[in-house]
């Protein structure tokens, strides 16, 4: 990221004030979990309304990512969604196309998505795997309709899975396999 961030709750909800290099301030819902060299990089499309309130990565109350990433291995106990700094120490890290927005994929504004501020985000700290938590992210980077499983493009060098989102309210959509097969594929890896 180019620009600083600091800290700003002044309006109730988990935000932070990036600036960038021009001196332009955008507010940021939550901020970017990221270190060179991860092994995954999950990417959603933006915070969930409950998730920028709690100030913590899917915290909605029906969001499976944590008990997800513990049933296929990713960590070694389901984390709590207020423990998500502790990603790094799994080479895990998160992020999301929106960060000034908050809410429902449907809700959102396509003017909130940045695709080339997670691009640089990528190049600068090149993660092994970008996981998209969900079609709707992946298909605003990827700029096409995609499936659930990998993908046959790199970004920044980094190989592509989309997932089946574990929002709540995606859960008609719900299945285990391509987590697993995320699991197994940056195991190989690691």
């Amino acid at each position: 990221m180019a620009g600083r961030m600091r800290a700003d709750r002044d309006v109730g909800w988990s935000c932070a004030c990036l600036h960038d290099n021009i001196g332009t301030m955008r507010r940021t819902m939550l901020p970017d979990i990221l270190r060179p060299g991860l092994r995954i990089v999950f990417c959603g499309t933006a915070a969930g309304a409950k998730s920028a309130q709690m100030g913590a990565y899917y915290g909605g109350p029906g969001n499976q990512f944590w008990p997800t990433l513990h049933q296929v291995g990713l960590t070694r106990r389901q984390l709590q969604p207020s423990e998500y700094p502790e990603l790094l120490d799994y080479g895990i890290g998160l992020t999301d196309v929106c960060k000034t927005q908050a809410g429902a994929d449907h809700t959102l504004a396509g003017g909130g998505f940045d695709t080339q501020r997670l691009v640089a985000l990528l190049e600068q700290h090149q993660p092994r795997t970008l996981a998209f938590n969900g079609k709707k992210a992946a298909e605003i980077v990827l700029e096409r309709s995609v499936t659930y499983g990998p993908q046959p493009e790199r970004v920044t060098g980094a190989r592509v899975f989309v997932l089946p989102s574990t929002s709540g309210a995606a859960r008609g959509y719900w299945d285990m396999r391509p987590w697993r097969e995320l699991a197994a594929a940056t195991a190989l890896v690691s």
